[in-house]
């Protein structure tokens, strides 16, 4: 049979005290007799009594817990932004729940939903890739309860933000595969809504401007994030006349499928054609050769991700603000020539 979760309740009946008397106890707090204090304490501790935030933070209308919805909980990108706002708001002594979206709309909609039934003080997301509707999120909003995106974000006139510098990071890219030889550059990318894609796309274009090549529109190609969706991407640009002789993915995912394809078609990288992804994920130094990603500052993200949280909670109102954070490229043999 399930043990039975002891509570101030149980304790203070055994003792014969009021509850109150009990929670103050355990706070050592100093209206209550010292001898009382200690005899509370020791019960507590044979039955080992663990307090419930949860509960007690709905007795003052604060749970403070905070949920956090993200695409996916396997990549790195994801559980480094996810320490990131753990250890913030430890430090402020707030908990964390955590739901997969699993890269759908509806399943995201459940989290949100779910979410804010545990009465959750506040709440930071990452978009999943077939999220084009905001009304699940204006439902927060109607709900008082703060939000906040990172790098997969909407609603940004109305909710704060953390993102990457996108487009300059792509433009240097591009210029870099060009430096190296490329003159038919690709861009594997994903769903048109999400603002990480525009913006990638935005600066794939600039850099194509600022090194005198000309827009192939045949060479931009809009695909899920998933590796299935990448592969047929690849397959399909691959078998184009002008085939492209460098690709920039729209993450490493993207890049780690075309690679495959790549080698299954005999085709040599870089000789053949340079590649260049992004997010740095822990594999692009384990594919064989190396990838060149560009690197978030990913523990950065979700620390600031949760002080915008913490500050809408203290101010008692939304904040409407953006926080743009370096990038780094990081060059590796799957983009270099010379």
């Amino acid at each position: 049979m399930k043990k039975k979760r002891v509570t101030l309740k149980d304790i203070a009946a055994e003792l014969k005290v009021s509850i109150s008397t009990v929670s103050r106890a355990l706070k050592d707090h100093p209206d209550i007799d010292k001898t009382l204090t200690k005899k509370i304490k020791a019960l507590a501790q044979k039955w080992n009594y663990i307090p419930n935030p949860l509960a007690m933070g709905l007795l003052r209308q604060q749970t403070r817990v905070i949920g956090v919805i993200v695409p996916d909980l396997v990549t790195y990108f994801f559980s480094s932004i996810i320490s990131g706002i753990e250890d913030e708001l430890q430090q402020a002594g707030y908990y964390i729940i955590i739901s997969s979206s699993k890269e759908s709309m509806e399943k995201e909609i459940e989290c949100v939903h779910n979410l804010l039934n545990l009465r959750i003080d506040g709440l930071i997301v990452c978009l999943a890739q077939d999220s084009n509707d905001t009304a699940h999120f204006e439902k927060v909003l109607d709900h008082d309860v703060p939000l906040v995106f990172f790098d997969r974000v909407c609603l940004e006139k109305k909710v704060s933000t953390v993102v990457v510098d996108n487009v300059s990071m792509a433009m240097d890219i591009t210029t870099h595969f060009y430096q190296n030889g490329a003159r038919k550059i690709a861009h594997i990318t994903g769903p048109k809504h999400l603002n990480i894609v525009q913006e990638r796309a935005e600066g794939y274009m600039k850099g194509l401007e600022q090194v005198g090549l000309q827009l192939d529109k045949k060479h931009l190609i809009h695909t899920d994030l998933s590796p299935e969706g990448a592969a047929k991407a690849i397959r399909k640009l691959l078998s184009l006349p002008s085939r492209p002789d460098a690709i920039l993915g729209v993450n490493d995912t993207v890049i780690f499928a075309t690679m495959k394809e790549i080698k299954n078609r005999n085709l040599k990288i870089p000789k053949d054609i340079l590649l260049a992804g992004f997010s740095d994920e822990f594999h692009a130094t384990v594919v064989e050769p190396n990838l060149t990603s560009v690197a978030h500052p990913t523990h950065d993200i979700g620390r600031n991700a949760a002080k915008l949280i913490l500050e809408q909670i203290q101010e008692g109102r939304s904040i409407q603000k953006k926080i743009i954070l370096n990038t780094e490229l990081h060059v590796r043999e799957s983009s270099t020539r010379y």
